[in-house]
């Protein structure tokens, strides 16, 4: 093979068309698009939660009340270990799943019943619902076979 076919070969591996196909080959049939996604939503999460987490986790004085002590150190542990899941984004899935877990039931116990009843703008709440709310793009760009598959069915080896 020569110089061009290898070059065109490899510039056919990275076109806009590949990144919706499925990728067998680096990523167990999962798109690069949803992969890229996740990938950035795990950037985000380190680089916006984890430094705010640390830092009121490392200059707390005094007694933790035990309830928010929990929250912090939840928020901690999971914005650091996204780190890895830039690098290992199909093994960090439960990280993601977590993600959409907790925002999506914060969202339908504490935001929904605020905005149905007229509430939620001004509240305490109003902003974080807004930030939350932005977990319909994980929730679009998560690969639900996959997770199925791997996660739901257990394929046996």
């Amino acid at each position: 093979m020569n110089t061009t076919e290898q070059t065109t070969q490899k510039q056919s591996k990275f076109s806009i068309k590949n990144i919706f196909l499925p990728d067998y080959e680096n990523y167990e049939g999962v798109r690069r698009i949803n992969i890229y996604v996740m990938r950035l939503f795990f950037a985000l999460m380190f680089v916006f939660l984890a430094p705010e987490s640390w830092k009121v986790i490392l200059s707390h004085e005094g007694a933790w009340d035990p309830t928010r002590a929990v929250a912090w150190c939840t928020w901690t542990a999971y914005s650091t270990l996204a780190i890895l899941g830039v690098f290992h984004t199909l093994r960090m899935l439960p990280i993601m799943l977590f993600m959409i877990f907790y925002k999506g039931l914060w969202l339908i116990v504490v935001a929904y019943p605020l905005w149905s009843a007229g509430t939620l703008k001004g509240s305490p709440a109003e902003e974080m619902t807004y930030v939350f709310s932005g977990i319909i793009i994980p929730i679009l760009f998560m690969p639900w076979k996959y997770v199925f598959q791997k996660y739901i069915l257990i394929e046996k080896k």
